[in-house]
């Protein structure tokens, strides 16, 4: 499981064939993606990383406080193209992000762990939809978390 953490002012995610809208102040937004061999473990690992990260400031300025410390919102967007492999040619290949019938139920799980480690509803996109992502990146601070590279 890869993702993109950005911690933003305010964020949000559109769908406008569906009428669709959801949105997020001070926060973080996630971006998602998926390949065959994630696990729940995968998921549970990643959802408590991104939790408990410490990348907003405390009172002195210091990047030392998690999402769930600030009281922050979490938005999570699947984005399967952050698989992308750029080796060869111009026109990048995702052939090791997992299908629809694999992402899907492995995005709700992330979902539904995330919320469980914030004790609180993280905003969402519509997977496969043409989605308009919005963010004011705060800092900037933008942070990749990869299941698969635990050092």
């Amino acid at each position: 499981m890869r993702t993109v953490v950005q911690r933003v002012t305010e964020a949000s995610v559109k769908v406008p064939a569906e009428g669709y809208e959801s949105k997020i102040g001070h926060g973080l937004l996630v971006l998602a993606a998926f390949i065959d061999e994630d696990t729940e473990e995968d998921l549970e690992w990643t959802a408590k990383k991104i939790a408990a990260m410490r990348i907003f400031d405390d009172e002195d300025g210091v990047m030392n406080l998690s999402v769930k410390d600030v009281d922050g919102e979490v938005l999570a967007v699947s984005q399967f193209t952050l698989y992308a492999s750029t080796v060869k040619g111009n026109r990048p290949s995702y052939i090791k992000a997992a299908k629809p019938d694999v992402a899907i139920p492995l995005y709700e799980k992330f979902i539904r762990r995330l919320e469980e480690h914030l004790g609180k509803p993280v905003g969402r996109g519509i997977f496969g939809a043409d989605m308009k992502v919005g963010l004011l990146n705060d800092g900037p601070v933008t942070i990749i978390v990869d299941s698969k590279l635990k050092f």
